[in-house]
């Protein structure tokens, strides 16, 4: 059975499309199973990997409303062990669908869905909205753990409570063995003074939940770096555009502890 892990922070702009793409294909190139469910309307995962709207017919859309089941719009990308659910701004629909009078357990749609799926994969990456709508709490609730990226930058951990709320809510509720498997710091400079208080606060705060490259004390950061901002525009993850570029080298590292632990 796979091990599912969401990438989630209701704030925009803090790199966690960025992670979810990276880290699904370094696990993949790590020769695990991996499959990538974009379910952000904006798909930016999706694109990432290549993908244009004419590439594709249907998607998570039509997966979470019923129409279409998970194996029938999984795409290959060129990494062989990675594949992708794509996504559509079509999704923006979906909170009609989902609170329809009618619908029941309407926050396991996603979990049950997955079943069809689970034993083909080691490892299910969801990259979910900036929003802690239907959708989000659909990804939580279908997961095994989630990773919080947060920006190395001013108002880091505004509205943090909030999704730790969030996370120990389904925790108690429809998803006990929900857990957060790590804060992620993204955008870091080490040449920036705020960029080393916010590691510092994180450090103070979430010690146990930060990425340890082995069992050193430095805590794995992904550095705001040219390479890793230019690799979507080339449809490409990080470790196919710039291999031996920091960016790399730290989801890399990443996909290392995930698979340790």
């Amino acid at each position: 059975m796979s091990e599912v892990i969401s990438i989630a922070n209701q704030k925009g702009g803090v790199g966690k499309t960025t992670t979810a793409v990276n880290l699904a294909a370094s696990l993949a190139q790590k020769d695990k199973k991996v499959l990538l469910i974009d379910i952000d309307p904006q798909s930016n995962a999706t694109t990432s990997l290549g993908f244009t709207r004419g590439d594709y017919e249907f998607n998570v859309y039509h997966v979470l409303i019923g129409s279409k089941k998970f194996s029938e719009v999984i795409l290959k990308t060129e990494i062989k062990k990675l594949h992708i659910v794509p996504s559509n701004i079509g999704l923006v629909g979906i909170e009609k669908e989902f609170y329809s009078p009618k619908k029941k357990n309407r926050e396991l749609i996603l979990k049950e869905k997955i079943k069809e799926i689970a034993d083909r994969y080691d490892y299910i990456i969801i990259d979910s909205p900036p929003a802690l709508g239907p959708i989000t709490i659909n990804a939580l609730s279908a997961s095994d753990s989630v990773i919080i990226p947060i920006q190395c930058e001013f108002f880091a951990l505004e509205g943090l409570a909030q999704l730790l709320n969030t996370v120990s809510l389904l925790k108690k509720t429809i998803n006990p063995k929900l857990k957060i498997k790590g804060f992620l710091p993204t955008m870091y400079s080490n040449q920036n003074n705020l960029s080393k208080q916010v590691l510092a606060d994180l450090t103070h705060h979430f010690k146990d939940k930060l990425f340890h490259i082995s069992k050193s004390k430095e805590c794995i950061v992904i550095p705001r770096n040219v390479k890793i901002a230019e690799s979507p525009s080339f449809g490409k993850p990080i470790s196919e555009y710039a291999a031996s570029s920091k960016g790399s080298v730290a989801y890399s590292e990443l996909a290392n502890v995930i698979i340790r632990n």
